[in-house]
Formats: C-alpha cells, sequence, structure tokens
C-alpha cells in the first residue's frame, strides 16, 4: 500500500503514473487538506487531511498503520513531515519527504545558502549577492549591471514567484502594465523595496538569456535512478534524457542526497551552458509531461519502493508536449468533507 499525501495538483498525475504501474492489488491512498477530488479521485481511497500541520503528523501516522500502508510520499510540506521521520519508523513507515534529514531542507530551500554550497563543490550555479537594504540592492545592481542584465528573486519561493528583470531603460509603469513580463525599473525597484515595512532578503544575480531545463528524477539517497529533462521552448516543451543540463542536475542531486520525487532547475546562459537555479525536494508540477517521452516516473518511484517490478521505458524521440487544461467531472458523493 502506498498513500501520496496532499501536493501540487499535479498530484492526480503521479497517482495516475502510479496505478499505470502497480498491480491492481496494490490500494493506493491520497489525501489533501482542501475539497479536490478531481486530484485525489485516482486513488483507491481518499481522505481529507487535518489543516493543522502538527495534528497532520498523528494521524497521517494512525491512519496509515491502521490501514497496512507501508509507503508515505509527501508533497507540499516535506519539511513537516521530515521532522517527524523517527516517529515514522518507529511505526514501521516508510517516509518519503525528498530530503534525508531536516538540515538539507534548510539548506536547499534558502537559495542563499543552497547558491553557496553549490558553487564550493564545483556545481555550476548563479552567482548572486545577497541583500536586505535598498542601499545593499543598489550597490548589487550597480555592480553586475557593468557586465549585463540583472535580475532579483527571494530567497526563498517557489513557483518564481517575485522574480524581475532590472533595467535603468524599462518604463517605470511597465511592471504595473504588464506583470507578466517580469521587468521593471530598477530605480522604481528598488525604491519600492526601501519603502517596504517588511523587505525580504533578495538575490540579485545576473540574467541568463538561455532556455531553462527542468530535471524530474526518481532519487535513492542521492542517486539518480530514473530522470527526463523538460526544456521550455515558447508555449512547447521537449525532452532531454543526457546532455549537460540533465548531467548537472543528477550532480547536484547526489551532492545534497535528494531522496523521493524531486525536481531540480537549470538555465542557460549565452553560450549555452547550463547553471543551477534550484532543487525543489518535490515532484514539479510538470512530472506528469514525462510520461509523453516514454519514461513513468511515478510508476517507478512507487514500484521501487515497494519492491515490486519497475514498469518499462521506452524513450520516445522528438517528441513536444503542451498542456491544455481539461474538464474532469466530479460527482456529489465524491466530495471530501
Amino acid at each position: 500500500m502506498i498513500w501520496f499525501l496532499e501536493g501540487q495538483s499535479s498530484q492526480r498525475d503521479v497517482i495516475a503514473g502510479a496505478r499505470a504501474a502497480l498491480p491492481d492489488t496494490v490500494r493506493i491512498f491520497a489525501s489533501h487538506r482542501q475539497n479536490r477530488p478531481e486530484i485525489t479521485g485516482l486513488a483507491d481511497v481518499a481522505w481529507r487531511e487535518p489543516q493543522d500541520n502538527q495534528e497532520r503528523i498523528g494521524w497521517v501516522i494512525e491512519q496509515a498503520r491502521a490501514r497496512q500502508i507501508k509507503v508515505v510520499l509527501a508533497g507540499r510540506v516535506g519539511q513537516v513531515y521530515e521532522a517527524h521521520r523517527a516517529e515514522f519508523e518507529a511505526a514501521g513507515l516508510q517516509l518519503i519527504t525528498g530530503a534525508l534529514d531536516l538540515e538539507t531542507f534548510e539548506r536547499v530551500d534558502d537559495k542563499s545558502t543552497f547558491t553557496r554550497e553549490a558553487l564550493a563543490a564545483g556545481l555550476a550555479c548563479i552567482p548572486a549577492m545577497t541583500v536586505s537594504t535598498q542601499a545593499e540592492l543598489e550597490t548589487a545592481y550597480a555592480q553586475l549591471a557593468r557586465d549585463g542584465q540583472v535580475c532579483v528573486k527571494p530567497t526563498r519561493g517557489i513557483y518564481g514567484q517575485g522574480f524581475w528583470r532590472l533595467a535603468d531603460n524599462v518604463d517605470p509603469f511597465r511592471s504595473f502594465a504588464n506583470a507578466d513580463a517580469h521587468e521593471v525599473n530598477a530605480a522604481v525597484f528598488a525604491q519600492a523595496y526601501g519603502q517596504s515595512d517588511a523587505p525580504q532578503p533578495l538575490l540579485v544575480m545576473p540574467y541568463m538569456p538561455g532556455s531553462e531545463c527542468s530535471v524530474d528524477m526518481v532519487c535513492e539517497a542521492g542517486e539518480a535512478v530514473a530522470y527526463v529533462g523538460r526544456r521550455k521552448q515558447g508555449l512547447m516543451q521537449t525532452f532531454e534524457r543526457d546532455g549537460a543540463a540533465v548531467e548537472l542536475a543528477i550532480k547536484a542531486a547526489r551532492h545534497f542526497k535528494c531522496d523521493g520525487i524531486v525536481n531540480v532547475q537549470t538555465r542557460d546562459d549565452a553560450a549555452g551552458q547550463p547553471h543551477l537555479l534550484e532543487i525543489n525536494l518535490r515532484y514539479s508540477g510538470g512530472i506528469g509531461y514525462t510520461r509523453e517521452a516514454g519514461v513513468n516516473l511515478p510508476g517507478i518511484f512507487a514500484a521501487r519502493r515497494l519492491g515490486l517490478p519497475v514498469p518499462a521505458s521506452t524513450w520516445r524521440e522528438n517528441v513536444q508536449v503542451k498542456a491544455i487544461t481539461v474538464v474532469v467531472p466530479v460527482r456529489g458523493e465524491e466530495l471530501l468533507r
């Protein structure tokens, strides 16, 4: 038995991948704090999780023991579960959080710490300066702008929230007129940052103009056992299983001893050389796309953790995908209470 706890909306794709790989005799459990049957409906059993993080720990352990569940995969709040790993192990449960200890979450989630450690380990990573005041931001920008475009992002966060490209020649109103462009006048941004009631630390770094590669991986104690790189090309995504970006992602996962279904993001410089952006110790929003490349990462993960035969992978060349919105019908009796 395997249990997929609340994750991103791609939790549905993870459940689908596991179901396609596991025998019908293996029951799949899924849960979510919100009323999301369109996500959890593919599981054999779906539950509504408690809202409080600490309450969830005891509840998950109790339910898992009662239902003879062997593997529990954390999703959205892996760090919370990692802090209670000893309790899961004492209950005879295999907890998968994306890391093997709580310290790894701190080293990865704080992008300032992650950048320093990655560079010290010899991993190609975008060099960055951490700032927490307007004066520090202006100094860092002036220094980096001499060599090219500059960008900023929070030291903590997901989904690219808070990412901006700074420049002196950007119309001061552009960030309001077209926020999706993520371009802002450097002086306007610095002034607003200085006037913030509680400015959060930022990373100031050179902007890499090349394409981004998102590498989805199944890892076991740092070793990548299966992986697929997704390169974003406009509205489409293509797949790759080798090359510099994938190799860099594998090295990064090994260094930080990633464990579970994780995601490593890289971005190419002007010469086409990849640099690490970040590691997400959870499955990505696009994990489901990788099955179109012929590799069922969630299925491989589930089968290996349960000691069952692993689904075969058949790589498909020259595949491009584009996400679309689909309708999932939900009957009233399926709504979780």
